[in-house]
C-alpha cells in the first residue's frame, strides 16, 4: 500500500521495505536449511545423514552469530530469524528425526516423548530471548537447544553407524530424547563459552591443541561428539551439586 509524504504526495515506498544484512543471514540459512534437509532425510529413512546435517546446522548457527558480531551487521531482524531457525533445526528436527527412527514403534509413549523435546526446546528459546538483557553472558540457564539437539542426533548417528535398527534401542531413546527437553527448560548452569576472545593473539600450543581436537574428532566422529556434548549435559548437573555442597559446607 502507498504512504502520504509531508506533502500529502503518495510514496511508492512503504515502512516494511528496510534492507537486511546478506552475510551473517546467509549463515541462518544454511542453518534452517540443514534442519529441513533432515527432516526430509530422516522421512526418507536416510537417518545418518539427517544426523550429520543436524551438526552441520550447528556449526552454521555458531558462525552466524559470531559474524554478526565480527562485521558489525546485528540486527533485530537477524536475532528474530535466528531464533526462528534455532526452533527448527535444533527443536523439530532432531524430535522427528528420533520418532521417525526409533519412539514411533512405542506409539503414545513415542510421540509424547518427541513432544516434550520439542516444547522443552520453544521454551528454552522463549526464556532465552526475554532474558537477553538481564542474563550472565558467561552462563546458559538450561540446556542450550544446539547441545540437546547434538545428544539426540549424536546418539542417533552413533547406533545408524554400526547398524543397529532404531526399534532395538526405542526405550533408550524414550529416555535420552525427553531428558534432553527437560535439560533445556532446567535451572541448571552451563558455560557459554562467550568470553572466548578469538580475534586476539594465542600462544603457539593452543593451535596445537586445535590440531590434536582435529585429529581425535576425525577417528570417530559420531562417538566422540555424543561424548563431547553428552559431558556438556552432565556439567549442569554436577555443576550445581558441587555448588550446593560447597554452600552446605560454608553453613556447616
Amino acid at each position: 500500500m502507498d504512504n502520504e509524504d509531508e506533502n500529502g504526495r503518495k510514496s511508492a515506498k512503504w515502512p516494511g521495505r528496510k534492507g537486511i544484512y546478506l552475510l551473517p543471514n546467509l549463515f541462518t540459512t544454511g542453518a534452517l536449511f540443514s534442519g529441513f534437509y533432515a527432516v526430509v532425510a530422516s522421512m526418507n529413512g536416510h537417518f545418518e545423514n539427517a544426523a550429520i546435517a543436524i551438526f552441520i546446522a550447528m556449526i552454521l548457527d555458531g558462525l552466524d552469530g559470531r559474524v554478526a558480531r565480527l562485521t558489525n551487521t546485528q540486527s533485530d531482524f537477524g536475532a528474530e530469524y535466528d531464533s526462528l531457525a534455532d526452533m527448527v533445526s535444533f527443536g523439530v528436527a532432531p524430535a522427528l528425526v528420533a520418532f521417525s527412527w526409533a519412539l514411533q514403534d512405542l506409539g503414545k509413549i513415542g510421540w509424547v516423548g518427541a513432544f516434550i523435546y520439542v516444547a522443552g526446546a520453544a521454551l528454552r528459546l522463549a526464556r532465552f530471548n526475554t532474558q537477553l538483557a538481564v542474563a550472565d553472558k558467561n552462563f546458559f540457564t538450561g540446556l542450550a537447544s544446539p547441545a540437546a539437539a547434538a545428544i539426540v542426533a549424536g546418539t542417533v548417528w552413533v547406533f545408524s553407524e554400526t547398524g543397529t535398527p532404531g526399534a532395538e534401542i526405542a526405550w533408550l531413546m524414550a529416555v535420552v530424547v525427553p531428558a534432553a527437553g527437560l535439560l533445556m527448560v532446567s535451572n541448571f548452569r552451563y558455560h557459554s563459552f562467550k568470553g572466548l576472545d578469538l580475534r586476539g593473539k594465542v600462544p603457539f600450543v593452543a593451535m596445537l591443541a586445535v590440531v590434536f581436537v582435529f585429529v581425535v574428532v576425525s577417528i570417530d566422529p559420531a562417538k566422540v561428539l555424543l561424548g563431547v556434548f553428552m559431558t556438556y549435559a552432565l556439567s549442569g548437573p554436577v555443576y550445581e551439586a558441587w555448588l550446593r555442597l560447597r554452600e552446605k559446607r560454608a553453613k556447616g
